[in-house]
């Protein structure tokens, strides 16, 4: 085996950053994570740099800002001319593998019908599709500079890809199930689901089984001395939340702490932004869904299971990784794409407003022989991952994706006090239909003590929240606080013009 570092990038889709008992979720049941946190170091301060699953994904892919590598928003693929981390790790000697949800295609049929995408849900549900595909035997490797790839698309319940292909295996009548859920509903637009899959066949174990299996098969030898960067990505609690089996119930929705500020919904429909969005609720109630106490709180429940299940299934790996002597040879991150309102303003899910439960993410690192036991409150965000993990690595710039952006964060990992970046920019570029029903560009600046949010469709107008002193976020002080306001754009500008990129390259001095 390798004595280059190896890399185990666990991460989660739409979970909160205090969706754990570490920070401070008194409620919450993840003794892993905890322990996990315990010999790491958490930060207090995580953001993603997109609030939305795919071009989030592709920036912790590339180190690249979303209007760098082209994923604005869901429904864009990654162009496959961008380059990505794997593949600067492939030409380094390492052996990549996928488990679970990449989401770097899009999943669902494309404007263009000549448009063909490896994460497509028609092709994947048939066995053998027509035409020209890239699913099933026809999945292209590598993928995005991964070797080794074992798809899992979707949520909950409903799971495709090579998962559904292995559940045909063990459960055809399951299967037909899955196929016939698919064939009558959105399983997106609902927001839970009455739990039909057992554990040992849920999507949450099958990724922790495989997981495990590709431990198991590197410390036989199996990749020579290669050292590996395994992508381990579960797709809960990303609605719809269907924990199954005893995580079901694990949480009663009585029990569960509604937000301080759930009844401020009222006050959003006189929002100069969100008024019209509330009231038309864009991409089938998928963005801003507004709910009841009841649904929320049964929303909360579940998806504390859903994050149950999954912080049992990273204890097993980390065992495993244990267990197998490579824990000290290998770095462990634990994160998520982005968050959800769960019941923030009265809201569920995420997409488009100037509330920080969809912006904030959780963020656990451990690296041998470095990180110690502490939490940093450093801001840190998903773009600085990549080139903070290559930094550690001790792979040099001339073999990196070039331009890459983000800041790197190995300082920090050392000395937990150290705080490199003084502000974080977020975008949010939401296309649903071609220039409609919604199209809408939204910035977000974060600094340590304040969040600015500006709207493409409304000059003159934004959201300043104190992060200290309105944690609840409805105390605007745009209108309040004109000097704040002035340096927060200010700043917000600065931040802006270090995300465009610097391509193409210049190829001579005049």
């Amino acid at each position: 085996m390798s004595k280059k570092m190896n890399v185990l990038f666990i991460i989660t889709d739409q979970q909160r950053a205090d969706m754990m008992g570490c920070s401070g979720n008194k409620v919450i049941k993840t003794p892993n994570l905890d322990r996990f946190a315990n010999e790491s170091i958490r930060f207090s301060n995580a953001f993603c740099t997109s609030p939305m699953c795919m071009p989030n994904r592709a920036t912790m892919l590339t180190g690249y800002y979303p209007n760098t590598h082209g994923v604005r928003s869901n429904g864009i693929n990654l162009p496959t001319d961008v380059p990505t981390i794997t593949q600067t790790l492939v030409n380094r000697g390492y052996h990549t593998m996928h488990i679970g949800k990449a989401h770097y295609s899009t999943w669902t049929p494309r404007y263009d019908p000549k448009s063909k995408s490896p994460e497509d849900f028609q092709d994947w549900k048939i066995k053998n599709p027509k035409g020209n595909h890239l699913t099933h035997k026809n999945f292209p490797i590598p993928y995005y500079g991964f070797e080794e790839v074992d798809l899992v698309l979707g949520h909950s319940n409903v799971c495709m890809g090579h998962y559904l292909e292995w559940l045909e295996e063990r459960d055809p009548e399951l299967v037909k199930k899955i196929l016939e859920e698919f064939s009558h509903t959105i399983p997106t637009s609902e927001i839970f689901y009455d739990s039909w899959v057992p554990v040992e066949l849920y999507n949450t174990t099958y990724i922790q089984n495989n997981t495990i299996a590709f431990l198991e098969r590197f410390s036989k030898g199996k990749y020579g001395e290669k050292p590996f960067f395994l992508h381990c990505s579960f797709p809960d609690p990303h609605q719809p939340v269907s924990p199954p089996g005893k995580y079901r119930d694990m949480y009663n929705p009585e029990d569960m702490v509604l937000p301080e500020n759930i009844d401020d919904i009222k006050n959003l429909y006189n929002h100069p932004y969100l008024k019209k969005h509330l009231e038309h609720p864009p991409a089938r109630m998928a963005f801003l869904r507004e709910e009841t106490e009841e649904n929320i709180r049964k929303f909360i429940a579940l998806s504390y299971g859903s994050v149950s299940l999954i912080d049992h299934a990273v204890g097993e790996i980390l065992a495993s990784l244990e267990k197998l002597g490579l824990s000290n040879n290998t770095m462990v991150i634990f994160t998520s794409d982005h968050g959800d309102y769960m019941g923030d303003h009265g809201l569920i899910l995420k997409g488009i407003s100037p509330f920080n439960g969809t912006l904030q993410i959780p963020l656990i690192w451990r690296v041998p022989g470095i990180t110690k036991s502490g939490v940093s409150d450093a801001l840190i965000s998903s773009v600085d991952m990549p080139k903070t993990i290559l930094e550690l690595l001790d792979i040099k710039e001339r073999y990196r994706p070039p331009g890459m952006q983000g800041y790197d964060m190995s300082p920090v990992l050392k000395d937990p006090k150290l705080e490199p970046r003084d502000s974080i920019l977020i975008m949010e570029d939401e296309e649903v239909g071609p220039r409609g029903p919604l199209f809408t560009r939204i910035l977000h600046l974060i600094t340590k003590d304040y969040k600015l949010t500006k709207y493409t469709e409304l000059p003159g107008f934004g959201d300043i929240f104190d992060r200290n002193n309105d944690k609840a976020e409805i105390n605007n002080l745009w209108e309040k606080d004109q000097n704040l306001r002035l340096d927060l754009l200010d700043r917000m500008f600065h931040e802006y013009s270090n995300t465009r990129s610097r391509f193409p390259t210049r190829e001579s001095a005049y």
